[in-house]
């Protein structure tokens, strides 16, 4: 049930490849029109693209997607699901 706010689903990913492949996977089961792209978040600190996280942001303006389905999915690739 959603509350009618716009909300912003977060799958941190621990990989490029791993998120790229979460994109891809997060359009298809959802029917997005287009793929989410990921995109790189250096942790504090760091330079190194080794220690950094790969975020896929997925908007969902209608509250419609389902967090535990989308947590699963992040926890096939490693990762796991922050909410915005």
């Amino acid at each position: 049930m959603t509350d009618g706010r716009h909300i912003r689903h977060i799958l941190v990913l621990p990989d490029r490849d791993a998120a790229e492949e979460v994109a891809e996977e997060t359009a298809d089961r959802l029917g997005l029109p287009e793929q989410p792209r990921p995109v790189r978040e250096a942790l504090a600190g760091e330079d190194d693209a080794e220690d950094a996280q790969w975020l896929v942001v997925v908007e969902d303006p209608a509250g419609a997607y389902d967090p535990a389905a989308l947590e699963a999915l992040a926890g096939e690739y490693d990762g796991w699901l922050e909410r915005d």
